[in-house]
């Protein structure tokens, strides 16, 4: 599997599968030096009743598992949502090279809308940021999820 696009197409689908387990619609995508998947995971906060299981923490959890280092430096990562502060300083703290994200998050990212991780000097790493890819889905997707619960 090679492109942005299809990379942001398998975050879709593992955030589609976090809605149908009840959980927040967000997917994530981490794909290695080569090109290749080396994670992907959906939200899973409530089955693991875990407030940082979300689908970032949770690729970047496998894949440094994986490599055995907490590091990443040449992966990039693909996720349907703007990354809230807490996804956004494992991102710097695993040197991950590229962020890649969907819809925006004004109430909670920590990206480009709240607390900018990226942009303080105390940040130890900041990828290069590419927004708005597949954004319509995503929010979509969000936006379904959050109107049956209303």
């Amino acid at each position: 599997m090679t492109g942005f696009r299809s990379y942001m197409d398998a975050a879709l689908d593992e955030a589609r599968a976090a809605a149908d387990r009840g959980e927040v619609p967000v997917g994530a995508v981490l794909v290695g030096p080569d090109g290749t998947i080396v994670a992907q995971a959906g939200n899973r906060t409530r089955e693991l009743s875990d407030p940082t299981a979300h689908a970032e923490t949770l690729v970047i959890r496998a894949a440094c598992a994986a490599a055995g280092s907490e590091r990443l430096p040449d992966h990039d990562l693909y996720v349907t949502l703007e990354p809230c502060p807490m996804c956004a300083a494992v991102i710097s703290f695993a040197r991950i090279r590229r962020l890649y994200y969907g819809a925006s998050d004004p109430k909670s990212g920590g990206t480009a809308h709240g607390a900018r991780v990226f942009s303080h000097p105390q940040c130890h790493h900041a990828p290069d940021v590419y927004d708005g890819i597949a954004a319509a889905e995503a929010e979509t997707l969000l936006k379904t999820f959050f109107g049956k619960k209303r």
